[in-house]
């Protein structure tokens, strides 16, 4: 009975790996494909990625998604470690369970009206005040109100299955609320740090909807261009540029698992040290 159950549960995790997996390998396969055909295979060729640096609406648009989620990833991981860490250690205050609300509506309400407040927001400030013209700065404002939630989900997350009792000790011995944060308690959530900008990045950069409402005329980003085309016919260049930021992603996400690996070794490592030079003290002086 069990290892049916066990064949059920491997059967269902690989169609699930190929539900997900299987249209992005499609993507970079065709993306070598030597016909202009995407669904038709003629030939390996390197042809599409030559054809890349010709394409300056598509480069140029690759550009700007490219600086517009780094942007948006820094200031949702500032704005949202904040925003978590309040939620987590601050949970009685005044406004709190508003406050909380108001951090995690974005994950509630649909991407389109977000957009449109947004966008009326600005048309209603550049009538008044003639500022912000719609374009970069208003993508990036919206890209970020709309990771800033997932971000300050993780770091809840961490906070709350961190141990108190680090913050108290090193209260305890001085150190002020500033010094805790930076010293105890950033290293140790770093993990779901590196976690919510890898998020915000993805987010902002697959983003159609906010983007297409508060763009301008001079910042047209890549999800726009690429839903122009498709809507025209499938285009191999677009299978090229979207093979290299798998590629870009999947070497982020390794170097990343690398490092958060070792670190976390060197960390048993050192806790295994540390118990093991405590039990020598206590073998040596059992009185003690």
């Amino acid at each position: 009975m069990i290892r049916r159950f066990r064949w059920l549960g491997d059967t269902y995790l690989a169609l699930v790996f190929l539900f997900l997996y299987v249209p992005t390998s499609i993507v970079v396969f065709y993306s070598f494909n030597e016909s202009s055909l995407v669904t038709i295979w003629s030939g390996f060729s390197f042809k599409w990625y030559a054809a890349l640096t010709s394409d300056d609406e598509l480069t140029s648009a690759a550009w700007a998604s490219l600086q517009i989620a780094l942007a948006t990833a820094f200031s949702s991981v500032f704005v949202g470690t904040w925003a978590g860490f309040v939620i987590s250690r601050y949970r009685r205050f005044r406004g709190s369970t508003l406050f909380t609300a108001m951090v995690n509506a974005p994950l509630v309400i649909p991407e389109v009206i977000q957009g449109i407040s947004l966008l009326l927001l600005f048309v209603g400030l550049y009538e008044t005040f003639g500022w912000p013209p719609r374009g970069m700065f208003t993508i990036w404002i919206g890209h970020t109100m709309l990771c800033v939630s997932y971000v300050a989900i993780t770091v809840v997350a961490r906070l709350g299955s961190m141990d108190k009792s680090l913050h108290e000790a090193a209260a305890n011995l001085g150190a002020t609320p500033m010094r805790v944060f930076t010293d105890i308690t950033l290293p140790l959530i770093s993990q779901a740090l590196i976690s919510g900008w890898l998020l915000s990045f993805t987010i902002s950069i697959d983003d159609v909807v906010m983007t297409a409402l508060l763009s301008g005329p001079d910042s047209t980003l890549l999800p726009l261009v690429v839903f122009s085309r498709v809507k025209l016919g499938l285009n191999p260049e677009v299978n090229a540029l979207g093979t290299l930021f798998i590629a870009a992603v999947t070497v982020a996400v390794v170097v990343n698992n690398h490092f958060m690996l070792r670190r976390q070794r060197r960390r048993e490592r050192e806790m295994s040290l540390a118990y093991a030079r405590e039990s020598a003290a206590l073998d040596h002086d059992p009185g003690s």
